[in-house]
């Protein structure tokens, strides 16, 4: 029973330990962003200070951010969309005839660093006349959001019951049909985790944006760097522009946090 009630209370401890160190800087970060850069600095104001939101106006009014935005939100939905139309069907057909070969593709295909194939890109994108615009950022977030769309919906696939199939084969479904009409609805929550994923990976690129993209098409991570200057840093514009990069994601996250959980698990129980 102490024995029981000192795991209880160690749980508890480290728990709250994890918690607070995942939370406290986001909750700093979120403080700092209503803070002058003069208040960020002084320690006796860390949490007893007077708002303000001239930073929230810097990067929403003067910085142009409204416009990174609208570019953050085009690049990981088309990256998103795209990517999903060609992984699902690809995932279905790994999944349903045993392609282990491609399967391994796809693997290593996650597993290369996107670092390594900036050099390649950048010539090839270049003499193509393409750096710069929205193609070339979309089709670059697709190299990492297709593996992972494939990846995941291979172990959602393993995990439906082929018997469902055969009987709609049965009743005069075409292989197609009964994909479209039977599989592809049961793998909604499947479909969801994959897109949620491949979302919240385009929208926090950075790397990619930062070599590719133009000055009309800075999605909102490179855009953050404005606020980084040769002798000084708008650490007030710097948190507020970073609230915004990243608040909208928490909160997707928290309201399907369920699809991504059952999406994940889903092919953990097969055979």
């Amino acid at each position: 029973m102490r024995a029981s009630a000192g795991f209880r209370a160690f749980r508890a401890v480290a728990l709250a330990v994890v918690v607070l160190a995942l939370v406290a800087p986001l909750l700093w970060m979120v403080a700092a962003s209503f803070k002058t850069n003069v208040d960020i600095y002084d320690s006796s104001k860390a949490l007893v200070f007077t708002p303000t939101l001239d930073n929230y106006d810097t990067v929403l009014q003067q910085a142009n951010y409204v416009q990174f935005i609208v570019n953050s939100l085009w690049v990981a939905f088309a990256a998103t969309m795209l990517s999903l139309l060609l992984g699902v069907p690809a995932a279905y057909s790994m999944s349903r005839f045993n392609m282990k070969k491609s399967a391994l593709v796809v693997l290593m295909a996650r597993v290369i660093p996107g670092v390594s194939l900036l050099v390649p890109w950048y010539y090839v994108f270049s003499n193509l006349r393409m750096v710069g615009g929205f193609s070339v950022l979309i089709l670059s977030h697709m190299f990492v959001s297709l593996p992972l769309i494939v990846y995941i919906m291979m172990g959602y696939f393993d995990g439906l019951p082929d018997e469902l199939e055969e009987a709609a084969l049965v009743d005069g479904l075409t292989p197609i049909g009964a994909f479209r009409r039977i599989t592809l609805p049961l793998s909604v929550p499947g479909i969801a985790t994959a897109g949620i994923l491949s979302f919240i990976f385009s929208w926090n690129n950075f790397m990619f944006a930062l070599v590719l993209s133009g000055a009309s098409t800075k999605t909102l991570p490179v855009a953050i760097f404005d606020f980084v200057g040769y002798a000084s840093i708008d650490w007030g514009g710097l948190m507020a522009a970073t609230t915004v990069v990243t608040l909208p994601i928490m909160i997707i996250a928290l309201f399907v946090q369920k699809y991504i959980v059952s999406g994940l698990t889903a092919g953990a129980t097969k055979g």
